[in-house]
């Protein structure tokens, strides 16, 4: 963990972030070592505002801090492998279950994780396969599951998650929200989640940013509701 994660301390600071049309943003902060949903309508802007954090979209305007350090100065490459994101469509590539799994670790020039950390993490997310299985022809469900595996196999300080369990039936979504954010906690890692499910995430969240219209229409801290 880098030594900036504090608990408690903001992990980011965004300023008057504008976007196009998509975002008008004055001011919001999202804490380290923290569990934070973003919640709202579709089409409000909320994954525009998580890929603005690891620089994947750049505002017109306005800025965005990452432990104090304008990102806009910061390397890309590096950031992002400080700052990871889970997109809604899993990306899976050609290969085995392993190779998948392996791949962020390589791209990122992070040590390959051991055997047995490589299977733990399967069995966290319920990934019921062998390594040597052929990636393509898992289900829907299965290829977010070995997304979100390859992320977390990662270990960045930032977990940006855009709909985890979008492919997930509801028994499923509940289990993967219990192991991300312990796996997040366990560790002082800052989640941030965009979720549909509000009510199926209630309880596992630290903050709740609703978004509407591309602006900060609430924000909910745990045990406010």
């Amino acid at each position: 963990m880098n030594t900036n994660s504090a608990a408690g301390a903001p992990a980011f600071t965004l300023s008057n972030i504008r976007f196009k049309d998509v975002l008008d943003i004055d001011n919001l902060q999202i804490d380290a070592c923290k569990v934070s949903a973003i919640v709202g309508p579709s089409g409000g802007g909320k994954t525009t505002l998580l890929r603005i954090l690891n620089r994947m979209t750049t505002p017109d305007s306005g800025r965005v801090l990452f432990f104090g350090e304008p990102v806009e100065e910061m390397d890309p490459v590096q950031l992002r492998r400080r700052v990871t994101m889970l997109t809604q469509m899993p990306v899976i590539f050609t290969g085995t279950v392993r190779e998948n799994l392996l791949i962020g670790c390589r791209l990122a020039e992070k040590e390959e994780p051991a055997p047995d950390a490589v299977q733990a993490i399967m069995a966290r997310v319920g990934l019921n396969k062998e390594l040597s299985a052929d990636a393509a022809r898992l289900s829907g469900g299965e290829k977010q599951r070995l997304a979100l595996a390859r992320v977390m196999l990662m270990d960045p300080e930032v977990m940006l998650l855009d709909e985890p369990s979008a492919s997930l039936d509801e028994e499923t979504e509940v289990l993967i929200f219990d192991l991300v954010t312990k796996f997040c906690c366990e560790r002082c890692k800052t989640l941030v989640m965009v979720t549909h499910s509000e009510k199926g995430f209630t309880g596992y969240y630290d903050t709740l940013v609703r978004i509407r219209d591309g602006r900060v229409a609430q924000i909910t801290h745990h045990g406010e509701e």
